[in-house]
């Protein structure tokens, strides 16, 4: 593991000012580090933002697709009724159903049903414009949940690029400046014992 440069006193900003002593590897590392930054911010703003309204756009328009029908269950379902026995409000059986669409075909599917239910009980399903069975569309305020999250997580990925390029990048600097730094001392290193 190379050793890390004495440092000193945090100087904000000390790449930036006059100094005699600074190098050319600073003056690199300096423009380094702020690309490193503005690129990080501007790639994880842009990319969140571009994911995050994709997501709620996409959403939307499931919401003005999908429209609810009214399915029968085809034959009766297995379990207890609701009615007659001590079942949770929660629980739910697979069973087939029927509906017909708007223009008057008829389509099968398995959604999930209250125990007990009797062939013909009507259950409400979700379609997409060709019939098919769908999940219930989020809500105006689920979607804008949704589509922030997943535009946090997109912009927080995207912004990891350029930062852990730029760290790489700065520790390939730190690593050649400490071989110049090594390079130089095993040339002037013996010649500090001499006198004149």
């Amino acid at each position: 593991m190379p050793l890390k440069a004495f440092r000193g006193p945090k100087v904000w900003l000390w790449r930036w000012r006059r100094n005699p002593l600074k190098r050319r590897a600073d003056v690199v590392e300096a423009w380094v580090v702020l690309g490193a930054w503005l690129l990080t911010l501007l790639l994880g703003v842009a990319a969140g933002l571009a994911a995050a309204r994709s997501v709620e756009h996409g959403l939307a328009r499931e919401r003005a697709a999908w429209r609810p029908a009214v399915a029968h269950v085809v034959e009766r379902v297995p379990g207890t009724s609701p009615a007659h026995g001590h079942v949770s409000s929660g629980e739910r059986i697979w069973a087939e159903v029927r509906w017909s669409t708007a223009d008057g075909s008829t389509h099968t599917g398995q959604v999930r049903v209250k125990p007990g239910s009797r062939a013909g009980t009507r259950v409400t399903v979700w379609t997409d414009p060709r019939g098919r069975l769908v999940g219930r569309p989020t809500t105006a305020s689920e979607a804008a949940f949704r589509a922030a999250l997943i535009g946090v997580l997109v912009g927080v990925s995207a912004a990891a690029v350029p930062f852990v390029g730029g760290l790489a990048l700065r520790g390939r600097l730190e690593r050649r400046r400490m071989e110049d730094w090594d390079a130089e001392w095993a040339r002037f290193g013996p010649q500090w014992g001499r006198t004149v």
